[in-house]
């Protein structure tokens, strides 16, 4: 049997077009990403975490010589919000790039491990995670995690 996979998602060609919450979070991520360690790959990632209270918080990649060694920008702010706040249900992640400190134009998506971390915390909430992705002139913004990994890791007991 075929089956076929389609989901929906928003773009955007502006900073401005976003609601003023995402704006927000998107300079959030693009500050983290300015203070990434990419020492190897000189490739920089950041990654903003909304809570559904409002507060924000943020991670970056960070690299090592062992690599791949290094972690994602999205994971270390994934890892963090769930060390952290474990109560706090996530209602968004803006994640940023540039190449060589310059802004990369077309938006980067989370990694496989990086969406399977996002997936696990989406159903531990029982609520959406959006995933904002910020390039220079686009921005993608997906309405659940979900939505990017279809076929999924399951613990089952």
């Amino acid at each position: 049997m075929e089956k076929t996979y389609t989901f929906t998602y928003k773009e955007y060609s502006s900073l401005d077009d976003l609601p003023e919450t995402d704006k927000k979070l998107v300079y959030c991520a693009l500050e983290a990403q300015g203070k990434a360690y990419a020492a190897y790959s000189n490739f920089q990632v950041g990654a903003a975490i909304l809570f559904e209270d409002g507060t924000m918080i943020s991670g970056n990649n960070q690299e090592n010589a062992a690599y791949p060694s290094g972690l994602c920008a999205e994971r270390t702010a994934m890892f963090y919000a769930q060390a952290n706040y474990p109560d706090k249900a996530i209602a968004a992640i803006a994640i940023t790039s540039a190449t060589a400190k310059v802004p990369n134009r077309k938006p980067v998506f989370p990694c496989g491990s990086c969406r399977q971390v996002l997936l696990e915390s989406e159903q531990r909430n029982g609520k959406p995670i959006r995933v904002i992705c910020y390039g220079a002139s686009q921005i993608v913004e997906v309405p659940s995690t979900a939505s990017l990994l279809p076929l999924h890791f399951i613990f089952e007991k």
